[in-house]
């Protein structure tokens, strides 16, 4: 046994020679876990509608399972912080996560559906954690875009399941779009079977860096304004294809969803180089008030330009809004500051279908009209930060979930 735990440890810890082959591999399990394994569910949602009978309301109730699983699997991995540094619960996670998707075509029920998209959940939280603590050990003190462009891998995700509807939602159905995006997830399993956890001595050196709990009133304003972000981002991320299907046609909105992924792809490096440059709370206001802009914007102006321009906006700031946020916390050195953020985060993503239920059964246009206004209040809260950010300061690398 005792031997057996060593050969184990000295695999699962080993460094890659080169840290493009970490970022390649935490990119390929983001892809999975957060790219297709949450977000398919919004491009195909409109198919489903079509062809599969779903209502808008049950459509939210699937949406709010999926986040409701999320929040689980976050939960468990900081309760857990042992079972989160290991190799066997990220592969899993992934295998857990293809299984559940290649069976959402074969269920035909609704409770079975919210079944699958609640374990997926859970299985992505598990993969997110396991693989952003893989890069955080293998890439600390590395340049600080490596991790914008493993990051990158959830961009990448999205696009691909965005492509796979457009693809196939003229020549097919809804069910092999499930089964296509059970495939995408599979391959990338594979590219990150071998990634290996972070190791439990980089996790106490991290927490030993912490120091007590100070600035509480602006981490406040930072935990709501983010928690309010997650409410509105997720209204978005979820009914955004189908309500430029909609006004725009279903090209339009399988096309934008691509488009939301292209553009995530490079957010990452991008507003890392921005923070070094300027204050992170004031580009963290400015990201919040262009993304309000993005998805109001198919709300207010139907066409193929708005939805583009939406999609385009939307894409480009999420990823840095949630990196943003999380450097901020750890500028504060707030006790636990991720932890609680990315509580208030995925509790925001559970509300925010449920808000919007009543509002469903006219359309989508004022959803997304209530989403931007939440994120228009969360650059407001946003604002009231009282904390300045070096240009210089050394952050750990920040995540998204």
């Amino acid at each position: 046994m005792n031997a057996l735990g060593s050969t184990e440890e000295r695999i699962s810890f080993r460094t890659p020679t080169s840290p493009w082959i970490t970022v390649g591999q935490v990119g390929a399990a983001l892809a999975a876990g957060m790219g297709i394994g949450r977000f398919v569910y919004t491009p195909v949602l409109p198919l489903m509608e079509a062809q599969a009978g779903l209502t808008p309301s049950a459509g939210a109730a699937l949406a709010t399972a999926n986040y409701f699983g999320y929040l689980v699997g976050a939960l468990a991995g900081i309760a857990l912080p042992g079972v989160m540094r290991s190799a066997a619960t990220l592969r899993v996670s992934l295998l857990v996560l293809t299984l559940t998707l290649a069976l959402m075509p074969v269920a035909s029920n609704e409770n079975v559906w919210g079944v699958l998209r609640f374990a997926a959940g859970v299985a992505s939280a598990l993969v997110f954690v396991v693989a952003v603590g893989a890069m955080h050990s293998h890439l600390s003190g590395r340049a600080a875009h490596l991790s914008g462009w493993a990051f990158g891998g959830i961009g990448a995700g999205i696009a691909l399941s965005g492509l796979v509807v457009l693809i196939l939602r003229s020549m097919s159905t809804w069910e092999s779009v499930w089964w296509a995006a059970a495939v995408l997830t599979a391959i990338c399993t594979l590219a990150a079977w071998t990634l290996t956890p972070q190791h439990p001595a980089s996790a106490a050196a991290g927490e030993r860096r912490k120091s007590p709990a100070q600035g509480i009133r602006p981490f406040g304003a930072l935990f709501f304004s983010y928690s309010l972000e997650g409410v509105g981002y997720i209204i978005a991320g979820t009914f955004l294809v189908a309500a430029i299907d909609r006004t725009a046609g279903g090209l339009a909105g399988s096309g934008a969803w691509v488009l939301v992924g292209l553009a995530a792809l490079p957010s990452g490096p991008l507003w890392a180089s921005l923070g070094r440059r300027w204050s992170r709370p004031v580009l963290l206001v400015i990201a919040l008030t262009v993304q309000a802009a993005g998805i109001a914007l198919p709300a207010v102006a139907g066409g193929i330009g708005p939805a583009l321009i939406s999609a385009f906006l939307f894409g480009g700031t999420f990823l840095g809004i949630s990196q943003m946020s999380l450097a901020i916390g750890a500028h504060l050195q707030f006790s636990r500051a991720v932890a609680i953020l990315t509580s208030g985060y995925s509790l925001g993503q559970i509300a925010g279908p449920l808000v919007v239920t009543p509002l469903l059964s006219d359309g989508y246009h004022l959803a997304l009209l209530v989403a931007a206004g939440i994120v228009l209040a969360a650059a407001l809260a946003a604002a009231g930060l009282s904390v300045r950010s070096p240009q210089h300061a050394k952050v750990e690398h920040a995540t998204v979930e």
